[in-house]
């Protein structure tokens, strides 16, 4: 972090106590704190899902190791309860002044925020467990939301890539191959993410109405529906799969066995989605895509198709529309067509 004072000095944080937070680089507490009450670990306790626990564990261990100037401490056992509002502006500040390898930002301003909401919250809990002063807690967390907004990461998903991939799998004959295919076929035609699709159990497909319940961000359930080519590559795969209990995608052995995990079919991570459409693409010789870049393609092909912004929002999962509407190619290819008609000379 840098200093506030003397350019060259080294960063000192210090509270309005008057005492430097050295504590940041060692464990240190006070008499009156209990390990058992960590408020990292009790905010990240509170989070329901395993992927925002994840999420917020990273947002937190990068801001602890900016304030201790230490890439390899975590926020877990760190004295947050120790920051004021002048430690918290200047994380805020850091934040937005970081830049990465090629000179850009290193943080969208939804990154910064979704930090800050991090900050808050441990903060927040610093009070909760009576650590910190509710006026020192909302002075330290009276922080100003950064503005700006940043396309959809991401590109479209070529017919063509997607075609050849499921060829691929098409010509595997290792149960991986049905899987796969039929993974392909889920993330395209509903757009799911790849924490959704990997949450996904055999339960959750409704053959006869060809819907997939989702589990989506904050445990909010949807009903999502796969195309008629999908549920066929779908079917195909349950039949090799079996009725067996438990993920609907479980993790293929060399061997052609599912992986089970007390006795039911075990869950893939999202990164494992991720790594099979990353495979399949590069043995049909596609550019590499993401699993993001196939609801990229959906949310797009739905409001190309003149499905309502609503319905798109819906079957997506966002939670606002404005979200939705991000994806939307129209307003993208108006503008070509309108810089198309003017001529250099």
């Amino acid at each position: 972090m840098r200093p506030y004072g003397t350019a060259g000095e080294p960063s000192r944080l210090v509270p309005a106590s008057g005492g430097v937070l050295e504590a940041w680089g060692r464990a240190v507490t006070p008499l009156s704190y209990d390990p058992e009450r960590d408020p990292y670990r009790v905010y990240l306790d509170r989070l329901d899902s395993a992927s925002s626990r994840r999420t917020m564990r990273g947002c937190l261990d990068r801001i602890a190791q900016i304030v201790a100037m230490d890439e390899s401490v975590t926020g877990a056992g760190r004295p947050w309860w120790m920051l004021r509002y002048e430690h918290t502006t200047r994380i805020r500040a850091e934040l937005r002044e970081r830049t990465g390898d090629s000179g850009t930002p290193a943080y969208s301003p939804a990154s910064i925020n979704k930090h800050l909401v991090a900050l808050r919250q441990v903060l927040r809990e610093c009070w909760r467990l009576g650590l910190m002063s509710a006026e020192d807690y909302q002075r330290a967390a009276d922080l100003k939301s950064v503005e700006g907004s940043r396309l959809p990461r991401g590109h479209h998903l070529p017919g063509q890539a997607l075609s050849a991939a499921l060829a691929v799998c098409d010509e595997d004959p290792t149960p991986a191959g049905r899987r796969d295919a039929a993974l392909l076929g889920v993330l395209f035609s509903t757009g799911a993410r790849r924490a959704e699709i990997a949450g996904l159990a055999l339960t959750d497909y409704d053959p006869s109405e060809r819907s997939l319940r989702v589990r989506g961000k904050r445990d909010k359930e949807r009903l999502v529906y796969v195309t008629v080519e999908a549920a066929a590559r779908l079917d195909a795969w349950i039949a090799v799969r079996g009725r067996a209990p438990g993920a609907l995608f479980p993790p293929v052995s060399r061997g052609g066995r599912c992986r089970t995990r007390d006795g039911r079919l075990a869950h893939p991570t999202g990164q494992a989605i991720a790594g099979i459409v990353a495979r399949r693409l590069a043995q049909a010789g596609a550019d590499p895509h993401t699993p993001h870049d196939f609801r990229r393609t959906f949310i797009g092909e739905l409001l190309d198709a003149g499905v309502d912004l609503a319905t798109a929002q819906q079957l997506a999962g966002h939670a606002s529309p404005a979200t939705t509407a991000r994806y939307d190619r129209r307003p993208q290819r108006r503008r070509r067509e309108a810089v198309d008609r003017l001529h250099l000379p």
